[in-house]
């Protein structure tokens, strides 16, 4: 299908219109939101972004529609756990040293699919990527061990399900910003991530703000601006 970019700022693919003058207004390109997207439209984005800008993101993504991308485009790298699929980037998977310091962390080991979500996206844009991991509050010494390292981070990323006390703790440890990630993960009163959700919105620690639920790609997003503009100093 041939592409058609006019003065609009957008490449019109008929089922998708590419948004090629995004980078310029926010300093990122396009990510591809890969869940519920017809194999042969996503494999038609992909092919026609890389074309266009060089490189190309996708967030929750399966392996069956990585293997779709792979058969047109073999530099796509696609990582399990987070269900990225990359080609290009800044700095993908610490091949080379990123700017700055995001730190990642989670309340437990079943956070860590939306914790690698945010981290490999923080990657992919070109930051350095600090991972503490399992260092939720019933374990509160394990956090406590890694608060001069958190401390060292531009911006600090929470990742917690269950009551999703894991950010206010950190919000009271840290001088720097907190975003934090309410997850899905939990028992029933967890109601899919709303109880951790409702915690996280409503801490008494200062310097937090909150994503929706599992939403690791817009805190990576938000991070990522954060650790640009401290490096800009």
């Amino acid at each position: 299908m041939e592409i058609k970019i006019d003065d609009k700022g957008y490449a019109d693919l008929g089922f998708a219109k590419l948004d090629t003058d995004r980078v310029r207004r926010t300093g990122f390109y396009e990510t591809v939101f890969c869940q519920g997207k017809e194999d042969a439209f996503l494999k038609e984005i992909f092919l026609k972004l890389y074309k266009l800008q060089g490189q190309v993101l996708g967030t929750r993504a399966s392996r069956h529609q990585y293997e779709i991308i792979a058969s047109v485009l073999k530099e796509a790298e696609y990582d399990e756990v987070s269900g990225i699929i990359s080609a290009g980037g800044c700095s993908t998977d610490g091949q080379k040293e990123g700017i700055g310091n995001i730190a990642v962390c989670t309340a437990g080991t079943a956070d860590i699919k939306v914790a690698e979500e945010a981290a490999r996206c923080a990657d992919y844009w070109g930051g350095k990527v600090t991972r503490i991991y399992d260092v939720g509050v019933t374990g509160i010494h394990r956090l406590l061990s890694k608060t001069e390292e958190l401390n060292k981070a531009n911006v600090v990323i929470a990742i917690a399900g269950m009551e999703g006390a894991l950010a206010s703790v950190i919000g009271g440890l840290v001088k720097v910003p907190v975003i934090a990630v309410p997850t899905s993960v939990g028992y029933g009163a967890n109601l899919g991530g709303l109880s951790a959700l409702l915690t996280m919105i409503n801490s008494c620690a200062n310097g937090i703000s909150v994503v929706n639920i599992d939403n690791g790609y817009g805190a990576a997003y938000i991070a990522t601006q954060i650790n640009r503009l401290a490096e800009k100093k």
